[in-house]
């Protein structure tokens, strides 16, 4: 006769459960992961405020570079109440967000106007936009902050202020080179 407890087959049949070596070792591995993932999680709001700045400095770096390329004047019309702004180009002396908005082609009427805020961008907002006494950042043909649409008067460069909840960040433009950089001013 054949005994039933040495045959593989056996052995297979009574082996269908884990140990409980075998869970504790899963549930720890489990809750080291999700130690590790949680923390980064809240970090996902400073992401999304982040990538908000990084469209402003991306539109402000395309309005000087075009400027440069067309030999042309360029501003960017800062709408602070509602945190948004137009990118504007400048055919004569005037600027006129209502009849020179530049050409955007991945906008759906084609106007080059951005709106920061909502969830998308961590509740990032525009808080403020000062250029030379004005809420307009205008370039000149040679990627230079301007004064005004017309004149050789150069500008005093200024500042976009964007916050959300519990950061703020200034986009600061030198004057004379239009040099842009990042700081941030408070938060976590």
């Amino acid at each position: 006769m054949i005994s039933h407890r040495h045959s593989p087959r056996a052995s297979a049949r009574c082996r269908r459960g884990f140990t409980l070596i075998e869970m504790l070792v899963v549930v720890s591995i489990l809750g080291i992961a999700g130690a590790m993932v949680i923390p980064q999680m809240g970090s996902v709001g400073v992401l999304r405020v982040q990538a908000a700045i990084r469209q402003i400095v991306s539109d402000v770096t395309f309005a000087q570079s075009d400027a440069i390329a067309f030999q042309q004047r360029r501003a960017i019309v800062f709408d602070v109440p509602n945190s948004r702004y137009t990118l504007v180009s400048i055919p004569g002396t005037t600027i006129d967000p209502a009849v020179n908005t530049m050409f955007d082609p991945a906008k759906r009427d084609g106007r080059y106007v951005v709106s920061i805020g909502g969830t998308e961008t961590g509740g990032a907002r525009i808080t403020s936009a000062v250029f030379s006494g004005s809420s307009t950042l205008i370039f000149d043909d040679m990627g230079s902050p301007a004064a005004a649409a017309s004149g050789d008067t150069p500008g005093l460069g200024g500042t976009i202020r964007v916050a959300n909840a519990d950061q703020v960040y200034d986009i600061v433009i030198e004057p004379y080179t239009g040099r842009i950089s990042v700081r941030k001013i408070e938060g976590n």
